[in-house]
C-alpha cells in the first residue's frame, strides 16, 4: 500500500517508517525537524534507521497547503499520523506549541485525508487522557473528560475531531493510546533516555512523588508490531453499538480507540535499579514531589487491541532497557 507517515523522524515514526518498508509497502514521510530536542537525533534515525530511502518531506503539518500538496504527489491509502508537540511538562510552559501542533496540524491531517479519499486514518493520541482516572487498569471504555495536561487535553481533542471526520466523512480512523514508550533512538526528555545520562555522567536523578509511581513502560519494537497490524485493518462501524449506553471505544461511524501498553505495570524505584544493574552503578537519587500534570500510575487495558490484532505486547523490561543501554552506549559512546 501507499502510507504516509507524519512525524517519520521520531521516535515511533522512524522505527514504525522502518518496518513497514520492510514490509514492502510504500512510504513516504513528513516531519519538520524541529528543535524540541536535539536535531541531529532526528536525522541520524533517519539515516540509520531508514537509510535515506524513504523520501521525508521537511514540513510541519500545521501547513496546510504544503500538507495538501504532499498528498496530491504521494496519493496516501493510509496514512499514520504520529507529528505531534509531546511532553506534558513541555505543554505547562509551551501551550502555544499544543495546539499549533496537535490540533490545528490534526486538522490538515483529517482535511487532507477527507480531500483525497484516505482508506485509513491511523493516528497517537496518548496514554495520558486518563488523566484523573482512578481505576487499577484503564480501558478504552473509560470516560477519559477529566485531563491533567494541556497535551493530554489536545490528544483528547484529537479522538473526537477523528471521530467527527468519521462520521460526516466516513473516514476509517484509528487512535491509539500508547503507554510510555522507550526503548532505542528514544526521546532525550523520556525517563529512560534522562535517567541513563544522568547515571553516566554522575549526576544525580531527579525521582518525582518520591518514587511512588508505576508505569506501563511499552517497547518500542511492541509499538511497532502493533501498529503495522492495524494499518491494514480499518475500523467499520460497530452494529452493536447503542447510542443509550455509548461505548466509547466504538462507534456507529468507521472509528476505533486501542491502549498500546505492555499490560505490566513497573514501580518507579524498579525502573531506576534495572538501569543502575545495566550499567554496574548506584546513582544518587534526588527525591521530589508530584509535578503537575503528571499521573501516579497507569496500566492498559490491552484485550480489545488483541481481539482484533491477535497481539499484545510482549518485551520484558530488562530486555527492553538493556536493549536501550546498548544503543545509548554505542550511540554517544560512553
Amino acid at each position: 500500500m501507499r502510507i504516509l507517515v507524519t512525524g517519520a523522524a521520531g521516535f515511533i515514526g522512524a522505527h514504525l517508517t522502518k518496518r513497514l518498508v520492510e514490509a514492502g509497502h510504500q512510504v513516504a514521510g513528513i516531519d519538520n525537524f524541529n528543535d524540541y530536542y536535539d536535531v541531529r537525533l532526528k536525522r541520524d534515525r533517519v539515516l540509520h534507521l531508514l537509510s535515506n530511502q524513504v523520501k521525508i518531506y521537511e514540513v510541519d503539518i500545521s501547513d496546510s497547503d504544503s500538507v495538501g500538496h504532499i498528498f496530491d504527489i504521494e496519493a496516501p491509502e493510509v496514512v499514520v499520523n504520529l507529528a505531534a508537540q509531546a511532553g506534558v511538562r513541555h505543554s505547562l510552559s509551551h501551550p502555544h506549541e499544543y495546539i499549533k501542533s496537535n490540533v490545528n496540524g490534526f486538522l490538515s491531517i483529517l482535511e487532507a485525508c477527507r480531500h483525497n479519499k484516505v482508506s485509513h486514518l491511523i493516528y497517537a493520541s496518548s496514554s495520558s487522557v486518563y488523566g484523573a482516572n482512578g481505576t487499577p487498569v484503564f480501558s478504552t471504555k473509560d470516560n477519559v473528560d477529566h485531563p491533567l495536561s494541556l497535551y493530554a487535553a489536545t490528544k483528547k481533542a484529537d479522538e473526537l475531531m477523528a471521530h467527527t471526520y468519521s462520521h460526516l466523512y466516513h473516514i476509517p480512523t484509528t487512535g491509539l493510546r500508547f503507554f510510555t514508550v522507550y526503548g532505542p533512538w528514544g526521546r532525550p526528555d523520556m525517563a529512560l533516555f534522562k535517567f541513563t545520562e544522568r547515571m553516566i555522567d554522575r549526576k544525580p536523578v531527579d525521582v518525582y512523588n518520591f518514587g511512588r509511581m508505576r508505569r506501563d513502560f511499552t517497547f518500542v519494537g511492541d509499538i511497532v508490531e502493533a501498529v503495522s497490524r492495524l494499518v491494514e485493518l480499518p475500523p467499520k462501524s460497530s452494529s452493536e453499538w447503542n447510542s443509550e449506553r455509548p461505548d466509547p471505544s466504538t462507534s456507529f461511524a468507521p472509528y476505533r480507540i486501542f491502549n498500546i501498553g505492555s499490560n505490566r505495570p513497573v514501580a518507579l524505584m524498579d525502573f531506576i535499579y534495572e538501569i543502575e544493574k545495566n550499567l554496574g552503578l548506584e546513582s544518587e537519587k534526588n527525591y521530589m514531589d508530584l509535578q503537575p500534570g503528571d499521573v501516579i500510575s497507569t496500566h492498559a487495558d490491552v484485550s480489545d487491541l488483541y481481539q482484533v490484532t491477535q497481539y499484545k505486547p510482549e518485551t520484558k523490561i530488562e530486555d527492553g532497557i538493556r536493549a536501550f543501554i546498548e544503543w545509548y552506549r554505542k550511540y554517544y559512546g560512553k
